[in-house]
């Protein structure tokens, strides 16, 4: 693996997460192309009610970066593995966001 290269586990699909204000889940995973390379995306949402300070929820997209191998294998836990070559450059960011912006109902997008 190259020094600009993760080793990504991909989320399991539909599987509630508890978390200390609520849940998430992530629904979606797709791959994007930009530039001639393919992006890995996932798309979810959460829900805040179990929060002291009120309730609420959002769509959210994470993108863990452009696709090297996808599913080369699985971890100990059964899940896919995916390598990645992370996304740093500012306008390549701002270019992959509007791009997944457009198309959803998601309010922000994360890039790890």
């Amino acid at each position: 693996m190259h020094s600009d290269e993760k080793l990504f586990t991909h989320p399991e699909l539909n599987a509630s997460v508890t978390a200390i204000g609520g849940n998430y889940v992530m629904t979606d995973e797709r791959k994007i192309s930009h530039r001639g390379e393919h992006v890995l995306v996932f798309s979810g949402h959460a829900v805040f009610d179990t929060t002291c300070c009120g309730t609420g929820g959002c769509a959210y997209t994470l993108v863990p970066g452009f696709i090297v191998s996808y599913r080369f294998g699985k971890d100990a836990s059964g899940r896919w593995l995916s390598r990645v070559k992370p996304i740093r450059d500012a306008c390549l960011k701002k270019e992959i966001s509007d791009h997944i912006l457009a198309g959803t109902n998601t309010l922000q997008v994360q890039f790890l």
